[in-house]
């Protein structure tokens, strides 16, 4: 399994949550198992997301598609987003 996390700075998060949930990428359709939306304490112009999927090519293609969404928002709901994809080598719970 692998992940792929986003981050940028915002304008407003409510707007910014209006655009997300209306998911012009189509997680689940691109392969989007489970997903989570993190801000940093003490900073609301910022996000994070990190987005699970089964396949490295379902990860690649989906960062394609999300860089042509940003060129469309850049600059007025968005700045400057961040993509990589990483893979888990170790978890443990307690």
């Amino acid at each position: 399994m692998v992940s792929v996390q986003i981050e940028h700075p915002i304008r407003d998060y409510t707007t910014w949550r209006v655009a997300f949930d209306r998911d012009p990428a189509g997680r689940q359709g691109a392969g989007v198992r489970r997903y989570r939306v993190y801000r940093p304490v003490g900073d609301p112009s910022y996000v994070l997301v990190e987005l699970e999927f089964d396949a490295l090519e379902a990860a690649e293609r989906f960062i394609a598609v999300m860089r042509g969404i940003w060129k469309q928002v850049e600059g007025t709901l968005i700045d400057s987003p961040r993509a990589r994809i990483v893979e888990c080598i170790d978890e443990h719970t307690y």
